[in-house]
């Protein structure tokens, strides 16, 4: 892969926080894991875990399921713990794939998740959008002579917002994260001259 990257460093932050990532494809994890300092603990939807060589894959990845019906509250107990042990926990705040003007990136909001685990673990969150991993489905990207292009950036940690209503704590976070998210596509684009089509 042809990879332009920045703000990368801002991974290597020793101690336990949250990598609330974009979502443009399945492919997302393994392109941003491979590319940080650090080992992220993916919180991976619970029908990936339905197949043997899926579940195979996660686990080796240190990726722990969710159900995304209800109140998933053995994935919130199992990113909390990893997160009191030091860990990098990786979430996708969409929720899932999302494209057009569905995506944060494109102003759409998020799920509030990520903000109830930063509050309860008290830890920060590092917000990372990572474009071009839609196209790798195909062949042509993994040809040598045509090698795929991904385009990755980290922002700055953004620290739990604490407050007696806490509903009102989780939406203002959410708010600075979708806002350090938008920035970061937009800083993309004009750092690399993308399209704003770059966006499936």
């Amino acid at each position: 892969m042809r990879i332009r990257a920045f703000g990368l460093e801002a991974a290597q932050r020793p101690g336990g926080w949250l990598l609330a990532c974009s979502h443009v494809s399945h492919l997302d994890p393994f392109c941003v894991g491979s590319q940080l300092p650090r080992r992220v603990s993916w919180m991976a939807r619970i029908e990936f875990y339905r197949r043997g060589w899926t579940r195979a894959l996660l686990d080796a990845m240190h990726a722990f399921p969710v159900n995304r019906r209800g109140v998933p509250v053995k994935a919130i107990k199992t990113a909390l713990e990893r997160l009191k042990q030091g860990e990098v926990v990786g979430v996708f705040p969409e929720g899932e794939i999302k494209t057009g003007g569905e995506s944060v990136l494109r102003g759409a909001q998020i799920k509030r998740g990520v903000c109830l685990l930063a509050a309860r673990a008290n830890c920060p969150v590092l917000p990372c959008v990572i474009l071009g991993t839609e196209k790798l489905n195909a062949v042509d990207p993994w040809l040598p002579a045509k090698r795929g292009r991904l385009w990755m950036a980290c922002g700055d940690f953004i620290e739990p917002v604490q407050g007696p209503d806490k509903r009102a704590a989780r939406a203002e976070m959410a708010a600075r994260i979708e806002k350090a998210m938008v920035e970061l596509y937009a800083r993309l684009r004009c750092e690399y001259g993308l399209e704003d089509s770059i966006l499936p």
